[in-house]
């Protein structure tokens, strides 16, 4: 059960859940993300981002909006990637702060509070895994792919891919254009948003194993693709 106490509070937010093939999913973690919204911001919307599943989450999120004006869906028509549906989201807000988070299931948004209470002095707030709930092999990707970036471009982040993050829609349309695909796009935003002097702040989560689905980020062609574009980013920006 929820202990909504002493929890931080925002006047605004706007909330967005990528999904892909989360029908197992989607329903029950818009939901819980609503109860907890209800009690912490006095105006909320939910945005679906429906990345051309090809299961039931499209009729299932759409059910969703119909019950409730402040859960919206937006739609991809085919499948455009993870970064597709990031900027998407972003694009979708109306709201001075945007969160998201994964719509698997695997991070509580009740720990939104805790990124909430960092809004006066960051203008970035990231989560971080306080202890993974992956299999082996995916923890091994992330770390090495982690690695990465701080090499090309020297930032010290402990959690690129962390899948809960809040910013301020102000940081998203100060960056652009935003030219990555996939999981490049939120190292992309990281990097320009420190080259424009916006401010950071991390927070650690926890993280818990999935219960329905599978997961689509390791698969080859996504991380061979996603390692050719950051290095394209690397040379534009040196």
């Amino acid at each position: 059960m929820l202990d909504f106490q002493g929890m931080a509070q925002i006047s605004e937010l706007s909330v967005f859940f990528p999904a892909y093939n989360e029908e197992a999913n989607i329903k029950s973690t818009v939901l819980k993300a609503k109860k907890v919204l209800l009690k912490i911001a006095e105006k909320w919307e939910i945005i679906i981002v429906n990345d051309g599943s090809s299961d039931r989450t499209r009729q299932i999120a759409e059910g969703l909006a119909k019950k409730d004006a402040r859960i919206r869906v937006v739609s991809h028509s085919p499948n455009r990637g993870y970064g597709a549906a990031l900027k998407s989201g972003y694009r979708a807000a109306r709201y001075p702060w945007v969160a998201f988070n994964d719509s698997d299931g695997q991070f509580d948004f009740s720990e939104i509070s805790k990124f909430i209470s960092k809004t006066d002095s960051a203008d970035l707030i990231l989560g971080y895994r306080l202890k993974r709930a992956d299999p082996f092999l995916r923890s091994v990707f992330t770390f090495v792919w982690g690695m990465i970036p701080r090499i090309l471009f020297g930032m010290n982040i402990r959690d690129y891919s962390c899948g809960f993050k809040l910013i301020k829609k102000e940081v998203f349309d100060g960056v652009q254009p935003l030219v990555g695909e996939e999981k490049v796009t939120q190292i992309e935003m990281l990097v320009k948003a420190k080259m424009e002097g916006y401010r950071f702040a991390e927070v650690g989560v926890h993280h818990y194993p999935r219960e329905h689905g599978k997961q689509t980020g390791a698969n080859i062609k996504v991380v061979v693709k996603s390692v050719a574009d950051l290095l394209k980013l690397w040379k534009k920006l040196r």
